[in-house]
């Protein structure tokens, strides 16, 4: 890890520029607004207050259970079942994540869990996409810049990933960027779903896949040579495939004689980037701290890691946050906080001159200025 003049502060890290390709939308409303459509819907909640109901998604969601974990969305979702509450909710998330210096956002749901009140699966991603407009507007004229595209998730132990792919071809060019299977893993194995899969690889459509977070290694192979996936929703687990040297005083680690697996070689050689989630994956138990959690190993290894929140509402968490708790705890600096947003920039689902764009128009300039900044105080 890099080791700079002065250690980078919370502010300094806020300001940064921040890309986040895994960020679920039914993981990210207010506890405000939940509080509010509860109200209206009559749903009941296990807290009345935005407080007490944070703390309350934050702290049953780490049990270190992926399962458990996945039982809190049946509160958020249950109030994201009308078109008018799922665009306050998609507006919300793009106004609050500019806010956190988010650039460039993929915003990923389930459209088949939100037709509870009659909504058509095209409903759905109609007042989605209508919600992230409205969002990227409100945060421009705060003066907050921000591009955000919808990911479609097919939930895995349903059987609906054909129709869900299908739904997502039929709006690649209306704000759809790309696809996803998301859901308990163990047991509801990518291959489940290759008839979709198949589907978006001859339509030349991008694929990302949950795996390596609560399945291991096995996961992880089936997404890439089932699925197609061009990048890992979590793959923590991909360390199982790697065999450590033995430490030393100087490689306390074991990285220097660190050797690979067939799947852990694809990886990297193939730079297929692992959209990491620190909080998130210490909570379900995926990695035991944030401090020793994979990413640094497998960032000084030279595999293609990105940072991102996963939940911010069951993790209490935003991209300042997670980039903070890198710095103060795994000892990450600037230098890797920059390689890893670069990372997530250059493998988001849009075009390549887009992405180019973004990176050397915005990236580049907002982390140049930070180190200036810095170099000079």
């Amino acid at each position: 890890m890099s080791r700079t003049a002065a250690p980078l502060t919370t502010e300094a890290i806020a300001a940064l520029p921040k890309v986040v390709l895994h960020d679920h939308l039914d993981g990210g409303l207010r506890p405000s607004t939940i509080l509010e459509l509860a109200g209206q819907a009559g749903h009941e909640l296990p807290a009345h207050d935005p407080q007490s109901l944070g703390d309350w998604f934050v702290e049953s969601a780490s049990s270190g259970s992926l399962e458990r974990y996945l039982e809190t969305f049946a509160h958020t979702v249950a109030v994201m079942q009308t078109a008018d509450n799922l665009r306050r909710v998609a507006r919300e998330s793009v106004v609050d994540l500019a806010a956190d210096g988010v650039v460039y956002a993929e915003q990923r749901y389930a459209p088949e869990q939100h037709q509870a009140g009659g909504l058509a699966l095209q409903d759905v991603v109609d007042a989605v996409q209508q919600g992230l407009e409205e969002g990227v507007a409100e945060a421009s004229a705060a003066g907050h810049h921000i591009r955000v595209g919808q990911l479609i998730t097919a939930m895995r132990h349903a059987d609906r990933s054909q129709e869900i792919a299908h739904l997502a071809l039929e709006n690649r060019d209306r704000g759809v960027i790309g696809f996803d299977i998301a859901g308990a893993e163990a047991g509801f194995p990518p291959s489940r779903h290759k008839r979709a899969f198949r589907t978006l690889r001859q339509e030349s459509f991008p694929v990302t896949v949950h795996a390596g977070e609560a399945a291991g290694v096995e996961s992880i192979a089936e997404a890439l040579h089932i699925g197609g996936a061009l990048r890992i929703g979590h793959g923590v687990r991909l360390v199982e495939d790697l065999t450590f040297g033995e430490p030393t005083p100087q490689d306390p680690g074991g990285l220097e004689h660190v050797r690979l697996g067939r799947v852990a070689h694809w990886v990297r050689d193939q730079q297929v980037p692992l959209e990491l989630c620190p909080s998130s994956n210490v909570q379900t138990g995926a990695a035991v701290s944030v401090a020793e959690h994979p990413i640094t190993m497998l960032a000084q290894l030279g595999f293609a890691v990105t940072v991102n929140t996963d939940n911010r509402l069951m993790s209490g968490t935003s991209m300042t946050q997670e980039m903070s708790r890198l710095v103060t705890e795994a000892g990450w600096g600037l230098a890797e906080l920059r390689d890893a947003t670069l990372t997530a920039a250059w493998n988001g689902f849009i075009h390549h001159d887009e992405r180019q764009d973004l990176v050397e128009d915005v990236i580049i300039p907002g982390f140049t200025e930070s180190a200036n900044g810095r170099h000079r105080a």
